[in-house]
């Protein structure tokens, strides 16, 4: 019997994520695939019966658009949510804005597979030349947040988002799980991918092969010392599930009228 329980999804399709360009920090709304993608989810959990006491979000638009939709679809639109930047997606460099297949294309399917899934590799940073440099770090979001904006990373691999993402999970959302609280992290693919990696032990060579679909609900049962249970599982149709996780992977392969 599982002594805490957490709900974790990736948000919903963004407008970026349609277009198969690395978005990262870049602020992007759901696209009305994403919107689809987060209703369905909220009436998911709903019908699985899930109660949420807290909502963890990033402090990107479509991770907490994500979380609205879900507690609205389950008539739980009190819940109170926490946002936090140690949840943003992973911090992309200088490929933020690329198109993901254009760059197989360039650098070969390997390389994109390596700058997407591992867990050691770092892009190169982005530069103040760069076209979205000023809309990121000119933003008021992050005025506010525990860090100085100089202090905010410019590139990041897998293990610098688990680095930055730990410190919140010990001291903010680990002592309400232990209180007794059922909570919902609506993050994003790869944050989503670092506490995975975190919570369930999972090496840096097999991290690489983990794929998560936008707006699927995965549940994690864990014990009085936060150890799982089993392995995640991903809540709803698997089928469809498992055509979603192709989706993403081939987001990094070349189009096949370009081969």
């Amino acid at each position: 019997m599982a002594k805490y329980r957490l709900v974790l999804l990736r948000h919903g399709e963004g407008a970026w994520t349609k277009e198969n360009r690395f978005c990262s920090w870049v602020d992007q709304k759901l696209s009305s695939d994403g919107i689809k993608e987060a209703k369905n989810c909220g009436k998911h959990l709903k019908a699985l019966g899930f109660e949420f006491d807290l909502v963890f979000t990033s402090v990107l638009s479509r991770s907490i658009q994500t979380a609205w939709l879900i507690l609205e679809e389950m008539g739980q639109e009190w819940v109170p949510i926490q946002s936090s930047w140690r949840l943003n997606e992973r911090h992309y460099g200088a490929l933020i804005g690329l198109n993901r297949a254009e760059m197989a294309l360039n650098h070969g399917e390997e390389q994109v597979k390596i700058w997407r899934r591992s867990y050691d590799v770092t892009p190169p940073p982005i530069s103040e030349s760069h076209p979205y440099y000023e809309e990121i770090y000119n933003d008021r979001r992050y005025k506010c947040s525990d860090v100085s904006q100089e202090n905010l990373p410019k590139a990041e691999s897998l293990k610098d988002v688990l680095d930055r993402l730990l410190p919140y999970w010990n001291e903010k959302i680990v002592p309400e799980l232990k209180s007794g609280k059922m909570i919902l992290i609506s993050a994003h693919g790869n944050s989503s991918r670092a506490l995975l990696k975190h919570v369930e032990g999972i090496s840096d060579e097999d991290i690489i092969n983990v794929t998560l679909p936008t707006g699927v609900p995965i549940l994690l049962e864990l014990d009085e010392n936060l150890h799982p249970l089993g392995p995640h599982q991903f809540l709803g149709d698997q089928e469809a599930i498992q055509a979603a996780i192709k989706k993403v992977e081939d987001q990094g392969k070349v189009k096949s009228a370009e081969k």
